[in-house]
């Protein structure tokens, strides 16, 4: 990944649309992981953290968060480890970790405008999106719509195609996922301050 024009990107205009940012190895053992979707892996998703989660009504996808002892999930992990380093080094963001979960959403299914930092709470900083669909067409829909920080007009859309990936800071983007006409399949995650 390029880091510096990450950072540049992400310093002047707040989110970054990456096409294809890591290896085709690495992207072709992550597709293989995220379609082993077994009902034992994959749970519906939650809003909220520790006694507050609960099942949500604004999103219809199955998760499993990635796992460090997965060979495939450590080298995912290992790249967003060095931009995490690298982020720090450039923006001073003060990043500590990182959460993320695959998120397979079926056909019908989307996410309503909500924004990714817990309420009442400074926690996620960056959120980070990376697509995992091949021969996606725009019949299929699904497409992450950013909007800027009122919720009011739209900044961009992202087409969930293979490879691709967006970034942005969390607590200045509400976005949504458009309905899927088509199994749409993704990490979403999250880079976190110290105490979060």
């Amino acid at each position: 990944m390029d880091i510096a024009k990450i950072s540049y990107q992400l310093e002047h205009s707040g989110y970054i649309v990456l096409a294809k940012p890591l290896v085709a190895e690495l992207l072709a053992d992550l597709f293989r992981r995220c379609h082993d979707d077994d009902s034992s892996r994959f749970h519906a998703a939650q809003v909220g953290r520790g006694t507050g989660k609960q099942l949500s009504t604004i999103r219809g996808d199955v998760i499993d968060w990635l796992d460090e002892a997965n060979v495939t999930d450590q080298a995912y992990l290992a790249c967003m480890e060095k931009l995490r380093l690298g982020l720090n080094e450039s923006l001073f963001l003060g990043l500590f970790d990182y959460e993320s979960h695959y998120a397979i959403y079926g056909k019908g299914d989307g996410y309503a405008k909500h924004s990714d930092v817990l309420q009442g709470q400074k926690n996620r900083i960056l959120t980070t999106v990376l697509y995992l669909n091949e021969d996606w067409h725009t019949r299929d829909g699904g497409e992450l719509v950013v909007f800027e920080s009122t919720g009011k007009s739209v900044v961009t859309t992202v087409s969930p195609t293979f490879g691709t990936m967006i970034i942005f800071l969390s607590e200045s983007f509400p976005h949504e996922v458009l309905l899927s006409h088509a199994t749409r399949r993704s990490i979403a995650g999250w880079f976190r301050v110290s105490g979060s």
